[in-house]
């Protein structure tokens, strides 16, 4: 009997993990123009080039809980009319996550999706830019057996709070180029 009651409890305890289990999927990330990940690295484009801007102001951001991160964080870039940001910081933790990170190394570029809907998580950092509106924010989680990162993804979901802070920058700084994989 006493055997059975273990039993029993192991398998309960099993169950929710059973349910909502980490997921993984991966994804082809072709170039627009399906020729451009084939072109060789173009001598007109320089190795590394700057950008210079001032900051305007700093905006920090608190997310409740259950809060989805990423439909936050585009609702007050609108909001607070953010056309141009560098993210600097984020600390709190999350009930669920969902991140994506590049998974090969040669074009065209592949993501791999990792979502896990019971993943809580502290949030050890976040870093990325609002470019002409549009946020590509990358995350820093960790659990009690690992840290891990990636492209932040719709169902991160905020668990005690979450602060986010932005720079915000002149709006009219060409960022049109900084995440385009094509200009190489």
């Amino acid at each position: 009997m006493k055997k059975a009651i273990v039993l029993l409890a192991f398998a309960a305890a099993l169950v929710p993990s059973l349910i909502a289990q980490e997921t993984r999927r991966e994804v082809v990330n072709p170039a627009p123009n399906p020729g451009d990940d084939a072109k060789p690295n173009s001598d007109k484009v320089p190795d590394v080039y700057a950008i210079t801007g001032r900051f305007e102001r700093v905006v920090v951001l608190r997310f409740k809980n259950d809060t989805d991160l990423l439909a936050g964080l585009e609702k007050m870039v609108r909001e607070q009319k953010i056309r141009n940001a560098v993210i600097l910081s984020a600390f709190g933790s999350v009930t669920s996550y969902h991140v994506h990170q590049v998974s090969n190394r040669t074009f065209p570029s592949k993501n791999t999706y990792v979502k896990n809907p019971t993943g809580a998580a502290d949030v050890l950092g976040m870093s990325g830019f609002v470019m002409g509106g549009q946020i590509h924010p990358h995350i820093t989680l960790a659990t009690p057996g690992k840290a891990f990162g990636g492209h932040l993804e719709p169902g991160t979901k905020v668990f005690t709070f979450a602060v986010v802070t932005l720079g915000v920058l002149n709006d009219d700084l060409d960022f049109s180029r900084l995440d385009d994989k094509t200009f190489r």
